[in-house]
């Protein structure tokens, strides 16, 4: 079985997190040099998440009650859930599933009266034109909050100058994983300094929880390789155990109850090193090389399937963070690739589309490909051969439902 992802983290990587955890040290001060690494022209704020990024900032904000946030239609169903606590109404935008991008005509249908702020997430590794949502934020007085947890590749880029706040993620299956962290930069610094008092209330990340977190992870970068991978897989099969609700439930952040209790924490010292030292790394060689895959299975794809839906596929750019597809009958494909040793998957995390609170504001394009979509293993850790073998999975698969051999499951 070929595993779906790996984490982007080395055993180096691991070992250092672990000796910054018995290292004394004063957090602030490697917060500091955490966003003076971030190399912008910009104010930084290095915090515990995006999640964490977002609930201070709306604290800060104090929106009217009933204010709108309108929001790329799909995203981490985490961020909707912190818009409401704010007493803010989350309102999809829709998306062109070939861009992943927001267009200007699907904001001027969303915006309202009461629309206060966008936050658009550049989706599964691509990054979307920015110019006409800077121009209409713009015209229409928008704070504007740009979600680049997904395109993060370390090549330099620090979203758009233009928007009001740019938020970066390295969580556990991000690239360039520091197993948590992130940092918002900022246009206006008075902004950022108020963020970062607003924060100075909350209490401090434990030491102890991020050094688990970090032999946690050990254990799922070992599964990266093959062998470990499949024992693993049968282990599971053998226990009667659901291995999507357990990859679901271990590799989300903020897994469990508790959760606002949980993101608003400071970031520990260990944390904090741990993000300078992925972020002084620069551009991560696995981005070449997972890049390389998904062209190639996208070519052999295209030779015998055109027709298949493939979010991103015409994105201005794309890092191919994953390999999406939209496909009627994704969970019958889904069982034939793994009974050909593939992991594929509905997507064992948590992104979702917005809800609308009227049907005249539903993200439709949205809605239904998600109900279609699937991810298939195109990553780093795969060799051309493999590839190659996929794409025969997947025709052979086509060719089966045409002669009616296959049954949605």
């Amino acid at each position: 079985m070929i595993p779906r992802k790996r984490i982007d983290i080395g055993w180096v990587d691991l070992a250092s997190g672990m000796i910054a955890c018995v290292t004394p040290g004063d957090a602030a001060r490697v917060a500091a040099s955490v966003e003076a690494a971030w190399h912008t022209v910009r104010a930084n704020l290095a915090c515990l998440s995006v999640r964490s990024g977002l609930d201070a900032l709306l604290g800060v904000l104090q929106l009217p009650a009933g204010s709108e946030v309108l929001m790329s239609a799909v995203t981490i169903s985490d961020m909707a859930r912190i818009i409401e606590a704010h007493g803010l109404v989350a309102v999809p935008v829709d998306l062109d599933i070939q861009t992943l991008a927001v267009s200007r005509a699907s904001l001027e249908r969303a915006v309202s009266p009461r629309t206060r702020v966008l936050l658009v997430a550049h989706l599964f590794g691509s990054r979307m034109p920015m110019r006409d949502i800077v121009d209409f934020c713009s015209k229409n007085n928008i704070v504007l909050l740009e979600d680049c947890a997904q395109a993060y590749t370390g090549d330099g880029w620090r979203g758009d100058i233009s928007s009001d706040v740019c938020l970066f993620s390295f969580g556990p299956i991000k690239t360039a994983t520091a197993l948590g962290g992130a940092v918002m930069t900022f246009r206006d610094t008075a902004l950022r300094d108020r963020v970062r008092v607003y924060m100075l209330d909350w209490p401090l990340q434990r030491r102890v929880p991020y050094f688990a977190r970090l032999l946690k992870y050990a254990f799922f970068v070992t599964l990266g390789y093959r062998p470990f991978y499949v024992l693993f897989v049968n282990m599971l099969k053998l226990l009667g155990v659901d291995r999507e609700r357990v990859l679901a439930t271990s590799l989300r952040g903020f897994a469990g109850g508790e959760f606002f209790a949980k993101i608003r924490r400071r970031p520990a010292l260990p944390l904090l090193a741990m993000l300078r030292r992925r972020i002084a790394q620069g551009l991560q060689p696995s981005v070449a090389r997972r890049g390389a895959r998904a062209r190639q299975l996208a070519a052999q794809l295209a030779d015998f399937l055109p027709a298949l839906e493939r979010p991103g596929a015409l994105a201005s750019w794309h890092s191919h963070w994953v390999f999406p597809v939209v496909h009627p009958r994704a969970d019958a494909l889904i069982a034939h690739l793994h009974a050909r040793g593939f992991d594929a998957t509905r997507g064992a995390s948590s992104m979702a589309v917005v809800a609308a609170a009227h049907d005249s504001t539903r993200a439709v394009k949205a809605e239904s490909a998600l109900t279609r979509l699937c991810y298939l293993p195109a990553h780093e850790g795969m060799s051309a051969r493999d590839i190659e073998r996929l794409a025969a999975a997947v025709r052979e698969f086509e060719e089966g439902a045409v002669a009616g051999d296959w049954h949605a499951a």
